[in-house]
């Protein structure tokens, strides 16, 4: 994980550099390892690096190709690059690293903003062409890397975080009402490209947004998710279905492992993260690092699965770590875990999770976890009466949504809840097509929001 950050002037004030240089700051916990910052005309671009691929300083970032005229400040990984790299160098370009930063600089500059389609793997990035001024941010395909946005009527921002972009300061940071209404009755989700405040935005998923020098842009979706049956599927038996499964986990638990640094894995000792080991054990990974997390017994109800994360550390010989987590700790924990997050989030296991990620970072940069497989494989309480539904659209809500529209008028100021926009955004998603059964329709929202 890597933060990125920018200015992008339309007038002719200068490009506020200290500005950008506090967002960098912001962020030095998603990049510990080096920082960056360049500024031609009235752009200016920031970065913090963790670096996981191409060590050198060849790699670091912002990075500039004076002979292009481009510059790119990138948060990701791509999984393909050294394939992709091979088909550059056949059309002449020439490499100063080894990574896949340039990569992403060198595909813009082949295919304009089409590069997008040939990435495979998780990216934010922004591009600023020298010559015309015009500036590039775009997003991955899920939306797995963050990019926010905060503009006035002659500057936009840009930032990996939303306290980032607080830092660079002259943001409106009073309560957006539709987004309040998402917070607290859609799980606590705010769909892109609404933040809770006014005036942060996000740039959506598989979204290329173009800026020019004039402050003029255009927007696209470049990818959209397809949940509808496969005709040269549908005599699939059981059998069929459990080989292509599998083949495509392999796919995804190898491609992960892209990294010039160790990668661990988040073993709770459940069937997700388990399957994960026992994958990057069958390609041939010893060693692996897996870290797991527990917490007091309470009530008698044991606050640990280490039973069961045991049994797959032994299993596939693991360097194993548990983490004991006392009581004590968590409260005072929970201020910090709050500052870090770029958008309120409410779920039992984030204070864990940020103790946890603390302990990791001493051993491994990169981990693997289980974390979505819930939402792919329909493991959530309320997927199971879907596949019964007659209406999605209520079924749904009564499973998922936190509390209805009559109550969350009763929650809030009268002037903060004058329309149910959480309902009215999961009905016009259930409408969309590409879905077929309801269950589809489910798996498709929560996997894209």
């Amino acid at each position: 994980m890597c933060g990125i950050c920018g200015e992008i002037q339309f007038g002719n004030t200068s490009v506020d550099v200290a500005a950008v240089d506090r967002m960098a700051a912001t962020m030095v916990r998603r990049g510990p390892d080096g920082s960056g910052l360049v500024a031609r005309g009235q752009v200016a671009l920031g970065h913090r690096r963790l670096k996981i691929i191409d060590l050198s300083e060849a790699a670091q970032q912002p990075m500039v190709d004076a002979e292009l005229g481009l510059s790119i400040a990138y948060n990701g990984a791509i999984y393909n690059y050294p394939e992709l790299r091979q088909e550059l160098e056949g059309k002449g370009y020439r490499f100063f690293s080894t990574g896949d930063t340039e990569v992403i600089l060198k595909a813009y500059h082949a295919w304009g903003t089409d590069c997008v389609k040939r990435l495979n793997g998780m990216f934010a990035f922004a591009i600023h062409e020298r010559d015309s001024g015009r500036v590039i941010l775009a997003r991955d395909r899920l939306g797995i890397k963050p990019l926010y946005l905060s503009e006035s009527a002659k500057r936009l921002r840009f930032a990996s975080s939303l306290p980032a972009l607080l830092a660079a300061g002259d943001v409106d940071t009073s309560i957006d009402p539709v987004a309040l209404n998402f917070y607290m009755s859609f799980h606590s989700i705010v769909p892109p490209p609404r933040t809770i405040l006014n005036g942060v935005k996000k740039v959506p998923p598989a979204t290329v947004v173009t800026i020019e020098s004039d402050g003029t842009r255009h927007q696209h979706q470049y990818w959209d998710i397809h949940f509808g049956r496969r005709p040269e599927q549908a005599g699939f038996t059981t059998d069929d279905w459990i080989d292509a499964t599998l083949d495509v986990m392999r796919r995804a638990v190898k491609r992960r492992l892209v990294a010039d640094v160790p990668v661990g894995v988040l073993l709770s000792g459940g069937l997700d993260s388990s399957l994960v080991v026992g994958l990057l054990a069958e390609q041939g990974a010893s060693g692996i690092e897996t870290f797991s997390i527990g917490f007091d017994a309470v009530g008698g109800e044991a606050g640990d699965e280490f039973q069961y994360s045991d049994i797959v550390a032994e299993r596939f010989a693991t360097s194993h770590h548990k983490l004991s987590i006392d009581a004590a700790r968590t409260l005072p924990a929970l201020q910090e875990c709050i500052g870090q997050m770029s958008e309120p989030m409410v779920s039992h296991d984030n204070v864990g999770f940020y103790l946890l990620s603390q302990e990791v970072a001493k051993f491994v940069k990169v981990v693997q976890s289980g974390q979505g497989a819930d939402e792919i494989f329909a493991g959530y309480h309320w997927y199971p009466p879907m596949l019964q539904a007659t209406d999605a659209l209520a079924t749904y809500r009564q499973g998922f949504f936190d509390r209805d529209f009559a109550e969350y008028q009763q929650v809030v100021a009268a002037g903060l809840a004058d329309q149910d926009w959480a309902g009215r955004f999961v009905a016009d998603h259930f409408a969309r097509p590409g879905a077929d059964l309801p269950i589809d329709k489910a798996l498709r929202i929560d996997t894209q929001v």
